[in-house]
């Protein structure tokens, strides 16, 4: 399930993954916020916090998650991705390489997280 982080910026789109994720929260949940964010900012500020386990995210979820990053590849201003070390690594080296600023944070930096896309 992914539910929206309430009480950051109305430029942040935030989110809290738990349990099992499926497409469905992407099309309930995710998309409608981070196009809302776009309608009226045009880059958005993202922040995604992934508490379960990576493989928590089922088939669907992760081609519409990629499909979001391709919507709007060139629309990301600032990314936040916390979970565990190897994702905060792989996200602060891929990130690099993509347009917009991607960084990676473990759940012990979640408040560093939510200040910094807050910005």
């Amino acid at each position: 399930m992914i539910k929206v982080i309430e009480g950051l910026p109305d430029h942040v789109a935030a989110f809290r993954a738990s349990g099992n994720i499926t497409g469905k929260d992407y099309d309930k949940v995710v998309n409608p916020r981070v196009l809302e964010v776009y309608k009226k900012y045009v880059k958005i500020n993202y922040l995604m916090y992934i508490e379960s386990s990576l493989f928590a995210f089922n088939a669907e979820a992760c081609m519409k998650d990629a499909v979001l990053g391709f919507v709007y590849f060139t629309e990301w201003r600032k990314v936040a991705i916390v979970h565990g070390e190897g994702v905060k690594r792989f996200t602060n080296f891929f990130g690099r390489f993509l347009p917009g600023r991607y960084y990676g944070f473990t759940p012990s930096e979640l408040q560093d997280a939510l200040d910094w896309v807050s910005k």
